[in-house]
């Protein structure tokens, strides 16, 4: 538990590192977007190859496909809930607001957490972390947290506050793969591919709804080739790992 917690700390502190080069500098608004392309090709490649595929051949069909609607379902209930409440989807543009952080926060807690409990998952096949999958999950926290830094410095907080509030989704995220590990090694193997399935669906539902038109809105037409990019790289990494 403690390595997957490690694991799932490690690559929620990509959110940390997004929100200080966010701080220290004005990033225009089209590389972070690119950046968000990237890393969502890079999601979507792990989705297909890393968890989708492995369940599959796991589980077979039954699983994956209770699993993707279930986990679909469920980010989309969850995020409506959110959204009405006021909670900041992944990327979405907030204007500045008082009490628009804890949105902010909300909003990335939905969409880490999943992405958390898989890489606690990884693990339980004995064979080390999914390299792939906590690659893409890297690549793509860093635009989120650097977007959502500059978001929250220009609602007024200070820049001690935003690490602070970034370090505890780190944190959580980092809880929540262990919590991942521990729970899904209770419940036995035969449970891992439907999980696997179910984060797979709740992540790619976030990717289609939030990331993708968020990076297209800022990045244009390279928005495209930016998301085979990050695509291809996973892919390859995923074969050579």
């Amino acid at each position: 538990m403690l390595e997957a917690g490690l694991w799932g700390l490690g690559a929620a502190s990509a959110l940390v590192i997004g929100a200080l080069v966010g701080l220290a500098g004005r990033v225009p608004r089209q590389a972070v977007a690119l950046a968000m392309a990237f890393g969502s090709g890079a999601l979507i490649s792990a989705l297909a190859f890393d968890l989708t595929e492995e369940a599959f051949t796991q589980g077979g069909t039954l699983p994956v496909a209770a699993g993707l609607a279930a986990g679909a379902l469920v980010f989309f209930t969850g995020d409506q809930l959110l959204h009405r409440r006021g909670a900041a989807r992944r990327g979405k543009r907030m204007k500045p607001a008082a009490g628009n952080g804890p949105a902010i926060v909300l909003g990335a807690l939905l969409d880490g957490i999943p992405e958390s409990v898989v890489l606690g998952s990884t693990l339980l096949a004995g064979t080390g972390v999914g390299l792939p999958f906590l690659a893409a999950v890297f690549f793509s926290n860093v635009p989120e947290g650097l977007s959502a830094a500059r978001d929250l410095k220009r609602e007024g907080h200070r820049p001690t506050w935003i690490i602070g509030l970034w370090v505890g989704v780190a944190l959580v995220s980092g809880l929540a793969a262990a919590l991942g590990y521990g729970l899904l090694g209770e419940m036995g193997a035969g449970a891992v591919p439907l999980i696997q399935a179910f984060a797979a669906g709740a992540i790619l539902t976030m990717l289609a709804a939030t990331m993708v038109p968020e990076a297209f809105a800022d990045g244009g037409d390279l928005t495209g080739l930016a998301t085979v990019f990050g695509f291809a790289a996973t892919f390859l990494l995923s074969k050579v790992s």
